[in-house]
């Protein structure tokens, strides 16, 4: 199984926006669970947001209301909208195939004060 590939991260400042994507292998991806998943420095991985294949989305309390989950099916893509976002969420970003338990090798997202 081909893990899945991540982009989109870089440097912002807070308050401002990224959009994170992640491309997964596998034809049968309209029905997998995708989740989002982030390590700040000296920290533990924590799950972020986790979209189910009937594309429920739910999220960590810390970022309810400023992070979108989404897929699109035809492109094999998951995505994280991160809005109005703070120096606490600076962290390397890992998308993650629930199906095949795969992680992609992250993305560095960095929130400058």
């Amino acid at each position: 199984q081909v893990q899945p590939v991540e982009s989109g991260g870089g440097l912002v400042q807070a308050g401002g926006s990224l959009r994170l994507s992640c491309i997964a292998s596998g034809s049968l991806f309209r029905i997998k669970s995708m989740s989002w998943h982030r390590q700040a420095p000296g920290k533990q991985r924590e799950l972020v947001a986790v979209i189910t294949g009937g594309d429920s989305a739910s999220y960590v309390d810390s970022v309810k209301g400023r992070f979108t989950i989404s897929k699109d099916n035809a492109k094999n893509t998951v995505f994280l909208q991160m809005n109005s976002l703070k120096p606490e969420d600076t962290g390397v970003y890992y998308c993650r195939d629930n199906a095949y338990n795969t992680w992609g090798q992250g993305t560095q997202v960095t929130v400058s004060s």
